[in-house]
């Protein structure tokens, strides 16, 4: 199998990975660190912090910040994307999906486009 080829398979089986990433709780998240899943919850506090480093907005998940059990991170490189995340998202119950990691103990996804978060039916 020559070398695009096996790009082009590959990228689609990552595609299919994340169609049908599970689906997870807030509290569930910080088991599966490592893991691509969809996880699912109240989007309790939102912040905007444009004179930190890196412009970040985070989305709270099940609680408020300092508590919060899960958090979204969106950079100020990709915000434009999401219009005003930090209002459109707050006090809604949202799906995220992407790669677990975790930071300071609490787990998190990055979100680069919109097309990683949205509104559960």
């Amino acid at each position: 199998m020559n070398r695009r080829i096996g790009i082009i398979l590959l990228s689609f089986a990552l595609t299919a990975l994340e169609l049908y990433a599970a689906q997870l709780t807030p509290a569930q998240a910080k088991d599966h660190v490592g893991e691509t899943a969809t996880v699912c919850g109240l989007v309790a506090s939102t912040r905007y912090a444009p004179a930190s480093n890196g412009q970040p907005t985070f989305l709270n998940l099940e609680r408020a910040y300092p508590n919060q059990i899960f958090t979204v991170v969106i950079w100020g490189r990709n915000r434009a994307k999401f219009r005003q995340p930090d209002r459109e998202y707050d006090g809604k119950k949202i799906c995220v999906t992407g790669r677990i990691e975790s930071y300071r103990g609490t787990p998190q996804i990055e979100a680069t486009t919109p097309t990683q978060i949205r509104l559960p039916q």
